[in-house]
């Protein structure tokens, strides 16, 4: 059980505070309620400029590396669908630094149009080197554009296109800033060797004269019921034939994904797993296979991929993975089976509350989710799933209609 204190600033800013006085360091953790979900689809991006912009600096610091290892500590950011996250790691008695720098992080960046430039051309090359030049790069565009037709969930995170980037103009970037990145639209996680009493104290003195936003988090429409499986094949530059399947499951918060994240460890988490077992190692039909989560808080996908073994045949390959998915369908797995894997998940759990960064980060994440109790309650919902529950997950997600399968074929083999 994780405890922590929990306060709202007249601003709306969210402050979490948990004690961990085994370390002589602090965390503080900034988490936002904005990421690619909430772009416009014609400006994608936009989250992940700004995890690069504000690390060029903000009104009062032009580096913000600098003032971070000064007092001893690390700073990092990521930016996924559903939020952007920012941490900084430092002493205890250095607290104020990280406080200072996040509060002048979230006052804002200093928007300047040779720093827009330059970041501007950060993110475009990593779009071109992560997505573009790099084997398997565009799977996620592919994918994502396959299962997706109205939800935003449509293009990861690096965004759409760079042109969305390369284009988009300093009003622009600034309206998207100021209706997003506000204490009212986030929440400021403190944990390590520091008191409740103390952080909120120095959390009013960094964060209450931040003043309230405007915020623009734009109604995001359900994606509608998939009710014909989709196929798309493409030829790459890429050294193996691979193909990735995704069906439709719930959100975050439904009783279904837990069943659905224990499935998918049934199937391929670990070596003794199913599909480790029986056709990688058994069969030899893959180099190696996975099925998984893709995670996000709103409806996400249940994903399968397979990179063929060199001679293997690519349609018995991909219809063996899928026989092995469906048999959760027809039969109910054994007890033992479901046990291990919520062995596994608890032990995950428990592993994951051990640093106190970490414990930052999932804090911030589940108030952005609904509430931080909800780390407390996970371990809770994995062990009440039943192989009957597995079973009926299996169902409602293998459905006939709900598919998407993305062929991303090697050119050498046209």
């Amino acid at each position: 059980m994780i405890q922590f204190e929990k306060m709202t600033l007249p601003n709306g800013l969210r402050v979490i505070v948990h004690t961990d006085r085994s370390t002589p360091f602090v965390a503080v953790n900034v988490c936002y309620n904005v990421g690619a979900k909430h772009e416009d689809p014609e400006r994608t991006g936009f989250a992940h400029l700004f995890e690069h912009l504000t690390f060029g600096g903000s009104q009062h610091v032009p580096n913000f590396d600098l003032p971070t290892q000064n007092a001893g500590g690390t700073n990092n950011a990521f930016t996924t669908n559903d939020i952007t996250n920012y941490y900084i790691t430092v002493p205890a008695n250095n607290i104020e630094t990280a406080l200072w720098l996040e509060s002048d992080r979230m006052v804002g960046p200093k928007f300047t149009k040779k720093g827009l430039e330059v970041q501007r051309k950060v993110v475009i090359e990593e779009f071109r080197q992560r997505n573009l030049n790099k084997p398997y790069g565009d799977t996620w565009h592919l994918l994502r554009n396959l299962a997706y037709k109205v939800h935003p969930y449509r293009w990861p995170t690096i965004g759409l296109i760079p042109e969305h980037i390369e284009h988009a103009t300093m009003e622009e970037v600034q309206d998207f800033f100021f209706h997003h990145y506000a204490p009212n639209n986030a929440v400021l996680v403190v944990t390590g060797n520091i008191f409740p009493e103390h952080a909120f104290r120095l959390a009013e003195k960094w964060f209450e004269d931040i003043p309230q936003r405007e915020l623009k988090n734009k109604m995001i429409l359900p994606e509608p019921i998939q009710t014909e499986d989709r196929e798309l094949t493409v030829y790459r530059n890429v050294p193996i034939d691979t193909f990735y399947i995704a069906w439709h499951m719930g959100s975050r918060l439904s009783d279904q994904f837990y069943s659905a994240d224990l499935l998918s460890d049934i199937l391929s988490g670990g070596n003794s797993s199913r599909v480790e077992e029986r056709l990688v190692k058994g069969k030899k039909l893959f180099t190696e296979a996975d099925v998984f989560l893709s995670g996000e808080n709103e409806p996400g996908l249940f994903v399968a991929s397979g990179k063929i073994n060199e001679g293997v045949d690519f349609d018995f390959a991909r219809d063996c993975l899928i026989e092995e998915i469906l048999q959760t369908v027809d039969s109910l797995v054994s007890p033992y089976e479901l046990e291990k894997v919520k062995n596994k998940v608890e032990a995950d759990l428990l592993f994951n509350e051990i640093g106190y960064l970490e414990k930052a980060m999932q804090l911030g994440a589940y108030e952005i989710l609904g509430d931080a109790g909800l780390i407390n309650e996970q371990a809770d919902h994995y062990h009440k799933i039943t192989v009957e529950d597995i079973r009926n997950t299996a169902m409602e997600i293998l459905r006939v209609g709900n598919r998407n399968t993305l062929n991303y074929l090697s050119l050498k083999n046209k």
